[in-house]
């Protein structure tokens, strides 16, 4: 997966998104669209008894997505179907849903230290590899 998201890096086209306002401006609306359509489908598969701390961490977590949307949005470039602002509109609110979503989704839930990094050496337990 790391090389995916260097790829996606480097065929980013940030230049179409930064010279059409349009599509600077669809950024926050992919990234709304994101959370509402993919976070509240995520809502049918919570587990009986969530509380709404864990059934709004599971929204944010579900609403990330960068793989699909990159090849999504490079087949319709290659095919004429979309134009480029609008694909690096796309992919640069995929980016942001991949950044932040699980970060606030971690927050939300008390799972932040998780998220924070890895532990120091005297704070390993026994027996942990």
């Amino acid at each position: 997966m790391p090389v995916f998201f260097l790829y996606t890096g480097v065929t980013f086209d940030l230049q179409a998104l930064l010279t059409s306002p349009t599509a600077m401006s669809l950024v926050p609306v992919f990234l709304l669209a994101l959370l509402v359509i993919r976070g509240s489908a995520a809502q049918l598969s919570a587990p009986a008894g969530a509380s709404g701390r864990d059934r709004a961490a599971l929204g944010l977590l579900a609403a990330t997505g960068l793989p699909i949307i990159v090849a999504v949005t490079a087949i319709g470039v290659d095919q004429d179907m979309l134009d480029s602002g609008t694909a690096a509109a796309l992919v640069g609110a995929g980016m942001l849903s991949v950044l932040l979503y699980p970060l606030i989704g971690m927050t939300l839930r008390g799972d932040r230290a998780q998220v924070a990094g890895p532990r120091l050496a005297d704070q390993t337990t026994l027996g942990e590899l």
